[in-house]
């Protein structure tokens, strides 16, 4: 079995090759499959605002030995000392004792006092451990502007940048793409999973826009160089030098993306079982997901779509004639094992055989096109099997 490296050897040099940009309407709709998904998760389900966006009075009872039931008893105890306030109860930490948080909308003095008694009372401890808090909904407000703020100044400087580095625009709106893409899909797990919103959660949706502009941007300077090099010597076409970039960089992204996803694995495995929700806890899940979507945005989404909108550009139909008739000529001239890289990147799958080429081929190839009665520069090639009006010439080794 071809070890991993090996395999990543095999992608780097051309001798394998994975579609990706072939490919790039497949890509296109599963993610709008994902997308469709995050938007009727927004608009049907919405968001779990946590308490410091919506508002509210919060209760803790802590130091006590959490019942099987704890749910219910808070919840009924609420409901007889406040009613009509339902409540979202949850257990923080592991183990016989711990701490129950109890999350209502805004209550009164005396009803806070009330619940506090009767929480007291039903979890057989005293009202000094429990402690009430309120957290008005101007601070959530005002947080979700500086995020909003914070996001859009964001994305503003991140499209000038590459535009500036990579010298097009259309990197940077490509870029751009992949990332709001990113954003929307991980907001999307949230409003479906029904994970609460908090503040750490905006935190966390910041920070995974920087790992996938820091994907994106690696697989685009790859694909800037391939596609000099492609410019300057024309036997690549725009397609095939940005697809050999993406699996250039392949084993790369599948490495950084695990050595990242691993520590952020450990953190939700001990924050579900022995911490229980928290900040901790809410900033792994958004860059869990985040940063798993923005490794595949990378590869599957900035690329394709860069290809996409380049496609059509005069320069780059230019070097596609350029590189067909480039391979077509390699593909003659030399063993087909000795230009599988060049003329197979950007297509999976094996390399057709095809025969060396003879010394009239290389006397035929060397000798430049010329026009024929009707005016048109036509290859020698075609010469020689053109139409009756058109001279057959006689090759320089049979003269």
């Amino acid at each position: 079995m071809t070890s991993f490296a090996q395999f990543g050897n095999d992608l780097y040099t051309g001798k394998r090759s994975i579609d990706f940009v072939g490919r790039r309407r497949t890509w296109y709709a599963i993610s709008g499959v994902l997308i469709l998904l995050a938007l009727l998760g927004l608009g049907v389900r919405h968001l779990n605002l946590g308490l410091e966006f919506r508002g509210g009075s919060e209760f803790r009872v802590s130091n006590i030995v959490v019942p099987s039931g704890y749910e219910a008893t808070a919840r009924t105890a609420v409901a007889s000392a406040s009613p009509g306030h339902p409540a979202e109860v949850t257990r923080l930490g592991s183990g016989t004792t711990g701490t129950v948080r109890v999350q209502t909308a805004k209550l009164e003095p005396t009803q806070i006092s009330a619940v506090r008694q009767s929480l007291a009372k039903a979890f057989s401890t005293t009202e000094n451990d429990v402690s009430a808090t309120f957290v008005g909904p101007s601070w959530g407000a005002s947080v979700s502007k500086k995020a909003l703020k914070a996001l859009i100044i964001f994305l503003v400087l991140v499209s000038a940048t590459m535009a500036l580095y990579f010298r097009t625009w259309k990197m940077a709106v490509a870029g751009v793409v992949a990332l709001l893409h990113d954003l929307l899909i991980t907001v999307g797990v949230y409003a479906l999973t029904g994970f609460q919103v908090t503040p750490a959660s905006m935190i966390g949706f910041l920070t995974i826009l920087g790992y996938s502009l820091y994907d994106t941007v690696v697989v685009f300077d790859k694909v800037r160089e391939n596609t000099t090099d492609a410019f300057a010597n024309g036997r690549l076409s725009y397609p095939q030098a940005t697809n050999l970039a993406v699996n250039q960089t392949l084993v790369r992204s599948i490495n950084t993306t695990v050595v990242a996803l691993l520590p952020i694995a450990a953190i939700l495995v001990v924050g579900f079982t022995i911490l229980g929700p928290g900040t901790l806890l809410d900033l792994a899940l958004a860059l869990f997901v985040g940063i798993a979507v923005g490794a595949y945005s990378s590869i599957f989404i900035a690329t394709p779509l860069l290809v996409t909108m380049r496609m059509r550009e005069p320069a780059v139909k230019e070097l596609g004639l350029r590189a067909q008739r480039s391979q077509a000529r390699e593909s003659r001239l030399v063993p087909a094992d000795a230009v599988a890289g060049a003329t197979n990147a950007g297509r999976a799958g094996p390399v057709p055989t095809t025969p060396v080429a003879t010394a009239e081929d290389t006397d035929a190839a060397a000798e430049p096109a010329e026009a024929t009665l009707t005016g048109r520069a036509v290859h020698r090639y075609a010469q020689t099997a053109g139409p009756r009006n058109q001279p057959r010439r006689t090759p320089k080794s049979r003269r």
